[in-house]
């Protein structure tokens, strides 16, 4: 990929110039979730996914999550908005027990939502779906007291850490800062 620092001119594919600077691009940066394994447990147990894009300047977050069934993860309040597009089987909140989100489903959370997340012990299969969230969740005990935050830099350290727990090196994800792909292309 071409990296520069430097704003640079914009052509049609005509090459007639456009009117504004953007910053360079020498490639798409695209991933493929087929080149990306599946970190296990890396949340909590039965909690998997992969990582897709990382971005910690702007504290955006995109992976596609693979819940088994009965997974509760803690009451969280988000600092900015997500949004998450259910692709198999069924997740809630507790707080929402009739409005279960289903394969098909796609749900947008504004900033300051609060909730309670779990996969039903019903679930007959895993619970598949795409989370984009920008800003952090910050997690809270039961009896109210802070528990944690799961942001782009926590994901990123849960990253490595699942990677290297199962052997895995240069996993391909977008990366923040000056926008890159890590990893080997496969």
């Amino acid at each position: 990929m071409t990296t520069s620092n430097d704003p640079t001119e914009v052509r049609t594919s005509s090459g007639t110039p456009l009117p504004v600077l953007s910053q360079p691009q020498g490639e798409l940066l695209t991933v493929n979730i087929d080149n990306i394994p599946l970190l296990k447990n890396a949340i909590v147990e039965g909690a998997h996914f992969q990582p897709l894009c990382l971005d910690m300047e702007n504290n955006l977050w995109v992976v596609l999550a693979n819940f088994d069934p009965g997974v509760v993860l803690p009451i969280h309040y988000h600092t900015g908005p997500a949004q998450v597009y259910t692709l198999q089987g069924c997740w809630k909140y507790k707080e929402y027990p009739d409005q279960p989100q289903t394969a098909g489903s796609y749900l947008y959370e504004p900033g300051g939502s609060v909730h309670t997340f779990y996969t039903p012990e019903e679930n007959t299969e895993q619970t598949i779906f795409l989370v984009i969230v920008s800003g952090a969740n910050v997690n809270f005990t039961e009896d109210g007291k802070f528990h944690s935050i799961l942001d782009a830099l926590h994901l990123t350290q849960l990253t490595d850490q699942a990677a290297k727990k199962q052997g895995l090196s240069d996993l391909p994800y977008i990366r923040g800062g000056e926008m890159h792909l890590t990893g080997k292309r496969r």
